[in-house]
Parts: C-alpha cells; structure tokens; sequence
C-alpha cells in the first residue's frame, strides 16, 4: 500500500508540475508579441532628374561612357531611425534590401538612408524633419576661388551616394509577426559628367583636378530639399585621349526645388581645371558653366572646349619628368569621436 501510494504521489507531482510548465509556455507566447515591423526596401537608380533639360536617359552620346554605367548601384546596408512622440529615437542598421526593426509603442515616424557612406555627416537628428546630410571639408591649398564663382565659397568633397525616404506617423500594435512595411528609396545624390576638351598641349599633362563652385553643400533627408547655401566641390580627375574628364557627384544645385526655379535670379557655377604638367608646372583655367548647370539640376554632363596648352608652356623648365606628388594633395577634415 505504502508503494501505491508513493506511486501515486508521485503522478499527481507530475500532473502538477505539466500544468505549470503549460501556463509558463502560455507566458512566454504572450511574451513573443512586439511593436516591430518587417522593412522590405528597394532603389530608384536614376542617377540623374533633369528639369526642363536634356533627356540624357533617351538620348546619351555614344561617344560618352554609357548611361548604365553612371547609375548607382544597391548599397551594402539600411539604416532605420524610427522616433516617438517625445523626441527620443533609435537607429536600427540591416540589410540593404530590409529586415525586421523594433520600434516604440504607438505612433512613429521613420526615417530610411543607406548607411554606407563615408564622406557624408548627418545633423539635426532630433526631427526626422530637419534631419539634413552635408558632405565634409575639403582644402586645397592651390585653389583660392574662381572669377567666375561667387565669392567665399566653402569647400567639400562630393558627398557618397545617398538614398533617403520617411514614413510619417506609423501607428505600431504589439503582435507575434512583425508587418511588412515597404519603401522605395529615392536618391539625393546625383552625378555630372565633366568633360574638358582639349584643343592643343594635351601631352603635357600628367595630372589633373577640378572644382566646381555654387553646388548645394547640404540636402534634407525627408524632403529632398537642398539648402541654399552655395559650396564648391573639390575632385581629381583622369587624363584621357581627348583631355579631362571626371565624374563629380552633388547633392545638386542649392535651394531645388524653387517655385521660381530655373528663371531664379544669381546662382552662379563654375568650372576650374588644374594641371600637373610633365615639367613640374602647373596651369590653372577657369569657366563659367552656369547655363549648362541651371538646365540640369540634378546631375547630366558639363562641357567645356578649347583648351590649349602651348608648346612654351608645356617644355618651359623641363628638364627631367618626375612628378612631385606631395604639393599635389587635398586635406579632407575628419570628425574624431573624443
């Protein structure tokens, strides 16, 4: 008897004992319910819009390098800050073509960018809508300005390929399966093609670097909005068969979109051209391309003509055809965390 009754004591323990992991099952079922979404995210490649100028897309040169070849391509991640009505944020970083994020009770507004960038600072993160990317400090000691620029001009490097896109006031539920959420991210950064043509002296040139002033140095995230505070961008370029060419990406030109835009008054874009010939010399040229910029807001091709060299320019002091290098670099300022 003794023995039937332990048995039994033991069985009820049993019972009681899968009871209670039942209910803690039940526990952590309810547990597994979340505010998160699932990000699904595709691009828009177009490396170009243009208003009311050419239609490169249909209409590219053939002698260019081909259209295809200038679009962005998809970035290696996603970055998602998603903010509360109090202020407060959280930066979520996943994979390019989304993933799931966690996100705060209620009401949030969410903000998309590729998180790839190198050159590219953010400001303002404490409103999804005055969240603005701008570009970093890029000095060059031989370039003091431009005749044709506007005056006192700051410099930058051209920003890194940006992707931007918001969703306003999403209304999170806590549930088991986060909900898919698309977004199509557009770009904020936009691509010029330069082309300095050659007439003469081409094969004195070893090197060669640019400037192009009255550039936008910042754009809003959300709206796309460029700031018009005007910067001049510093970049190399290649020394080809026909002269000069570089590929100088912008955030566009300042204060698109205008209601009044492009009959807008001031604005003015130039070209600089410096190079590094074979006998250590330097030539500077200068240009004034503000028509061509003002009919391609957003990215197309810049061409500028006629430029010679003389044969007394190009051997003058030439002695020996070594490059000197150092004076030839640009300083570029880099935020250090402290």
């Amino acid at each position: 008897m003794k023995r039937y009754f332990t048995l039994f004591g033991i069985l009820f323990a049993v019972v009681l004992t899968a009871c209670e992991h039942k209910d803690l099952c039940s526990d952590h079922r309810d547990h597994a319910h979340r505010y998160h979404i699932n990000v699904i995210a595709d691009y828009r490649y177009d490396w170009e819009e243009c208003l009311g100028g050419p239609d490169w897309k249909n209409t590219w040169p053939e002698n260019y390098l081909p259209y295809d070849d200038l679009r962005p391509g998809t970035p290696s991640g996603l970055r998602v800050v998603n903010f509360n009505e109090s202020g407060d944020y959280n930066l979520h970083n996943i994979a390019a073509i989304g993933g799931v994020v966690n996100l705060y009770e209620g009401k949030n507004n969410l903000l998309f960018y590729n998180n790839d960038t190198e050159y590219i600072v953010f400001s303002s993160f404490e409103n999804m809508a005055t969240t603005r990317a701008t570009t970093r400090v890029r000095t060059r000691a031989s370039y003091t300005g431009n005749t044709y620029a506007d005056d006192d001009e700051p410099t930058l490097t051209p920003p890194d390929m940006l992707y931007a896109n918001y969703y306003d006031g999403y209304i999170a539920e806590k549930v088991v399966d986060p909900a898919d959420v698309y977004v199509t991210l557009q770009p904020l950064v936009f691509t010029y093609k330069i082309r300095y043509e050659f007439k003469a002296g081409l094969e004195y040139v070893s090197m060669a670097r640019g400037a192009l002033s009255g550039m936008a140095s910042s754009v809003l995230l959300v709206t796309g909005e460029t700031s018009a505070d005007a910067a001049t961008l510093l970049y190399d370029c290649e020394v080809t068969d026909f002269g000069v060419r570089a590929l100088v990406t912008s955030f566009g030109v300042p204060g698109f979109p205008h209601p009044n835009y492009p009959t807008r008054e001031g604005g003015k874009h130039a070209l600089n051209l410096e190079v590094l010939m074979r006998n250590n010399k330097t030539l500077t040229f200068e240009f004034d391309v503000t028509e061509q910029v003002k009919k391609q807001p957003h990215g197309g091709v810049i061409v500028v003509d006629g430029i010679e060299i003389t044969e007394e320019e190009g051997k003058q002091g030439s002695g020996a055809f070594d490059v000197v290098v150092d004076p030839w670099k640009d300083y570029i300022d880099i935020e250090l965390p402290l």
